[in-house]
């Protein structure tokens, strides 16, 4: 269930810190009954940018293939990244 406080509690910092790092979840803040702020840990906040980041590269992917670029198998794709790191 949601964590959801109104923003006269954002004067609790240190309390609101502690719930976030503990709960790994995001906190909603409220201002006269709707829905104002997300407060997140930074962990938290970096594991959302990064899946943010994959699911924007598989849709530039999808992308591509709508667009008619051929698709390579994983072999072939893994040979291409070793020889261009690894030589």
């Amino acid at each position: 269930m949601p964590t959801i406080m109104p923003i006269r509690d954002l004067r609790k910092t240190s309390e609101i810190s502690e719930l976030a790092h503990k709960k790994q979840e995001p906190i909603f803040i409220t201002k006269n009954g709707y829905s104002d702020l997300v407060v997140m840990s930074s962990e938290l906040y970096e594991r959302f940018a990064q899946t943010n980041k994959i699911d924007q590269a598989i849709y530039e992917a999808e992308q591509e293939v709508t667009e008619g670029a051929e698709p390579i198998s994983l072999e072939s794709a893994m040979e291409q990244l070793n020889k261009k790191y690894y030589g």
